[in-house]
């Protein structure tokens, strides 16, 4: 018999390289760019632990003693209202996390595409300006006013 048959044989030996891998390289990024965020549950929740810290710290000399118990009741109320919500529904935040993920792509993609409708200049073949250029350059041109309203188009 072989020594090559002769040790176990790992089925996983695969897997286990690849975790080893995959644990090395979150380290290396740990440590390259430092922790990564939390869900966006986490993220609310330091949110509003960090706005209550900073309101309850700001000085008011002015207000008094009074005032500054009124601010802390009413951190200790906004908390103990985002708290449950937090709780009961923590996928509930990364769901509007991703929808605003994807809103704020369509909008840049509107912007972009606006955009580059809008300083898009076309040169012919013999170098004279394109509609775009003309339209600049003639003052009287109906293109460069915008939108006219609505236009009845006869089809007849």
């Amino acid at each position: 018999m072989s020594e090559a048959t002769d040790r176990p044989v790992d089925g996983d030996a695969w897997a286990d390289a690849c975790a080893e891998d995959l644990a090395a390289e979150k380290a290396r990024r740990r440590a390259q760019y430092g922790t990564p965020p939390g869900s966006a549950a986490e993220e609310l929740r330091k949110l509003v632990d960090a706005v209550a810290d900073k309101v309850s710290s700001l000085p008011t000399p002015l207000l008094g003693v009074a005032a500054q118990g009124a601010v802390q009741q009413a951190i200790r109320q906004a908390k103990s209202a985002v708290e449950p919500v937090i709780e009961r529904n923590p996928e509930l935040f990364d769901h509007l996390a991703a929808a605003g993920n994807e809103l704020l792509a369509a909008y840049r993609s509107a912007v972009e595409g606006q955009e580059s409708r809008w300083t898009r200049t076309t040169e012919g073949a013999a170098g004279t300006a394109g509609p775009a250029k003309q339209a600049a350059e003639d003052p009287s041109d109906p293109r460069d006013e915008g939108p006219s309203g609505t236009e009845r188009i006869d089809l007849d």
